[in-house]
């Protein structure tokens, strides 16, 4: 699989591709924001336990989205048997769940090694039993082991960001999925930056909207039937936006699916 070199302006053409695919099927697409949205609160009833199986479940759920997103730049009409049929063959399910327990010991490690220097200095502000809790000061022993984590997550990210796509249409071995993942993001690092910035402006933008609906004296239920349909069209968009990055970073590799996907209409 040979990645190409994007520019930089590619970062803004992704978002804008993610909106043109949910703007073709915007019910399909909500549709899986919801989705995903009732796993995340799912996972927080079974503390720890929940978190890991989602994190497992990961790599199977954006082939999932990426495989629902090639049908509609097709002009499939999205059914609901649809979108568990990508998973179906044992071939394609196995390596994703391999994978998927790959990325959740990526996860916890990355964790770790972002958490185990700062110990002392996090164990300085916890309080004795009894005592309350002084939550600046734990909020600023945090901030280290938090930068620490966004920094190594970028990578562990990049290692895993192309391979569920590498594996499930192409039946790369994990090892090579991963490796292709780490070069293809690295050849795109800028369109990447662009990328990861459009997302933090519209992340901006919603606690921006946020403040203001609160400052307006609006009722909370209020706020909430406002700015909850919003949040789920913009992970549309997100979720969207994956298939144009696979599409352009591995160009006529990525190609070759489409011409394949007319021959067979279970890809």
């Amino acid at each position: 699989m040979q990645a190409v070199s994007l520019p930089f302006f590619y970062g803004w053409l992704w978002v804008r591709e993610g909106f043109s695919l949910f703007m073709r099927q915007p019910m399909a697409m909500l549709f899986w924001s919801l989705v995903t949205n009732l796993l995340i609160h799912l996972s927080y009833l079974l503390p720890l336990l929940g978190q890991i199986a989602l994190l497992v479940a990961s790599p199977a759920l954006t082939f999932i989205v990426l495989n629902a997103s090639h049908n509609i730049a097709k002009g499939q009409q999205m059914q609901l048997g649809m979108w568990t049929a990508p998973l179906r063959p044992t071939k394609v399910r196995n390596p994703l769940i391999k994978l998927g327990a790959l990325y959740m010991l990526a996860c916890l490690a990355a964790g770790l090694l972002a958490t185990i220097p700062f110990v002392d200095s996090i164990m300085s502000v916890m309080p004795a039993p009894g005592e309350p809790v002084d939550e600046a000061a734990f909020m600023r022993a945090l901030r280290a082991p938090m930068f620490a984590l966004m920094a190594i997550y970028v990578l562990v990210s990049a290692l895993f960001w192309h391979a569920p796509a590498l594996i499930g249409w192409h039946n790369i071995a994990i090892k090579q999925a991963l490796f292709y993942s780490m070069v293809a993001c690295w050849r795109n690092k800028f369109p990447f930056i662009l990328y990861g910035l459009c997302w933090l402006v519209l992340y901006f933008l919603m606690q921006q909207l946020d403040l203001i609906l609160l400052s307006s004296g609006l009722a909370p239920s209020l706020q909430q039937l406002i700015l909850t349909p919003l949040s789920l069209v913009i992970l549309a968009i997100l979720y969207g936006s994956f298939y144009p990055i696979y599409l352009t970073v591995f160009g006529p590799s990525a190609m070759a699916l489409n011409a394949a996907s007319h021959q067979d209409p279970d890809l």
